[in-house]
């Protein structure tokens, strides 16, 4: 029976992340595997975790990519060139060294490519993924995309959800957190990898779903 994993923010700890990939999860080809978005900054290797996840799809692997806010603001400094500022203030500065580059404009467009093909959201018969979670408040949260990149501290409308678990990432938690909670309503699964000075963070966290068991990597970049 193929297994899905659910992976929370890497924030360009590649190490940590193919570590986890493949020596913890075991990932083989008729898994699934959902990354949760924030592929980059603040971390030193955003270029080898997206290196990573191409590699493995052109490997045939099902790997599917949702949008967090940081790949949000480096798109955004495409489009806006003002808003370049509030990427770097966010850690651009470790990506574009990563890249080799002084601006996203520079980047190769298969990487471009990347960014703008990840998605919003991601939805099965048991859960719902969203990088930062829903605005519940609103008249249909899976259209609210801004709140999908950027809501914190949300309350969870549960009928809404109709028994299906809202799982996201974006607003770090310590690792005993994490692991406290239970498979429903919704989870947070960014255990703050980037992190690792602050106390009870600096963990890559995925979720076997199959299983309803948390993975726990600490970093190792």
């Amino acid at each position: 029976m193929p297994r899905t994993f659910i992976i929370g923010d890497i924030h360009g700890c590649c190490k940590t992340f193919s570590h986890l990939v493949t020596k913890k999860i075991e990932l083989n080809k008729s898994d699934e595997l959902y990354c949760m978005g924030d592929y980059i900054d603040r971390g030193s290797d955003a270029k080898g975790v997206v290196d990573f996840i191409i590699g493995l799809r052109e490997e045939g692997y099902n790997i599917h990519t949702l949008r967090g806010n940081h790949e949000q603001m480096l798109l955004d400094s495409l489009s806006e060139p003002y808003r370049r500022s509030v990427w770097m203030e966010n850690g651009a500065d470790k990506t574009l060294h990563s890249f080799g580059v002084k601006s996203a404009a520079e980047l190769d467009p298969k990487y471009l490519e990347f960014f703008r093909e990840t998605e919003f959201l991601a939805s099965s018969n048991e859960f719902i993924l969203a990088h930062a979670g829903l605005n519940f408040a609103a008249d249909n949260p899976l259209e609210d995309t801004e709140a999908m990149l950027w809501i914190r501290n949300f309350p969870v409308d549960k009928n809404f959800l109709n028994g299906k678990v809202l799982i996201h990432g974006h607003t770090p938690m310590k690792k005993d957190l994490v692991l406290g909670q239970k498979f429903e309503g919704a989870i947070d699964i960014d255990g703050g990898c980037v992190y690792k000075k602050r106390e009870g963070m600096g963990n890559l966290i995925a979720i076997d779903f199959r299983e309803k068991r948390f993975i726990v990597q600490e970093n190792i970049d």
